[in-house]
């Protein structure tokens, strides 16, 4: 089995952490996260280690047998640390909850976190680093940038195209065949509109 190092220790990060566990494919989880100055053993989340700052992941990626994955929700600063890893040869698993359904002709790309009761369904394209929220669902031919977060709750219909690093508001769903550009924040439609 292998270990897996979780950048950030912030709600999307225990998501991630439960994620993991669920998969069975990992014996041990760790964080790390600047928002905690010392090293103490007795600091934990989700009764799991916290095992250094943000950058310890840059000196110490050689081992092969852990995995990396960003649990930062911002989707800027999740892609820029892709980005650095990436350059030293790090590469990011996909998570996919149990409960989730993926269609078989689907695309994911590394570093996406496909979140429990999410449904992604036929000849999607899903970028590096995406996170598809709880209960969320992503119909046929759509296709997500880099980057992209779905929050909770949001339906997606077929062939929706949403460019990179954009995020998509709780509940919102999107009628097919729209287009959103990149770098949109805080977007909501109300599925009444």
């Amino acid at each position: 089995m292998r270990n897996l190092i979780i950048l950030g220790a912030g709600g999307h990060a225990k998501v991630l952490a439960e994620t993991a566990m669920e998969t069975g494919k990992y014996s041990k989880i760790a964080f790390l996260s600047d928002t905690y100055s010392s090293l103490n053993p007795s600091i934990t989340l989700l009764g799991l280690p916290i095992i250094g700052k943000l950058d310890y992941s840059l000196n110490h990626f050689e081992d092969r047998n852990t995995d990396y994955f960003i649990g930062i929700g911002d989707c800027k600063i999740r892609m820029n640390w892709i980005k650095r890893l990436s350059t030293l040869g790090v590469s990011f698993p996909t998570l996919i909850h149990p409960s989730s359904w993926v269609s078989p002709s689907a695309v994911i790309g590394s570093g996406t976190i496909i979140a429990a009761h999410s449904v992604v369904q036929s000849d999607c394209l899903l970028g590096k680093g995406v996170i598809i929220n709880t209960s969320s669902s992503v119909d046929h031919d759509s296709i997500l940038g880099d980057g992209v977060h779905i929050c909770p709750g949001v339906h997606l219909a077929g062939n929706v195209n949403i460019g990179s690093c954009s995020f998509i508001g709780i509940g919102s769903s999107v009628i097919q065949g729209k287009t959103i550009g990149e770098n949109h924040k805080n977007i909501i439609f109300p599925s009444d509109q």
